[in-house]
């Protein structure tokens, strides 16, 4: 279920190497990443306060995030990743290859 957008959210690649590849999510308000699998371990690094909304099949969670907080997901996960706040929302994936 892809959720309601106004645009794509921008990812800038960080670093990659053999062991991790590391993107900045930058959202606009009301953008996405759209709907994604991935095929890596990953973390989720919060860089500011906001809000976030995802969906991983019918139900959509939407979330306050706070600056510092993390999540971890296993690779195969499914889902789409919005912005539904008033400001921008980033944050930093780490994926862990291997």
């Amino acid at each position: 279920m892809c959720l309601p957008s106004t645009g794509s959210a921008t990812a800038t690649l960080l670093a990659e190497d053999d062991k991790t590849k590391v993107t900045r999510w930058d959202f606009a308000p009301g953008t996405t990443t759209g709907w994604h699998e991935h095929e890596m371990d990953f973390v989720v690094i919060m860089m500011c306060d906001g809000h976030m909304a995802f969906t991983s099949g019918d139900e959509v969670i939407e979330t306050e995030v706070k600056l510092g907080d993390t999540y971890q997901r296993p690779k195969g996960v499914q889902h789409d990743v919005r912005n539904p706040g008033p400001g921008p929302l980033s944050f930093i994936e780490v994926e862990l290859k291997g």
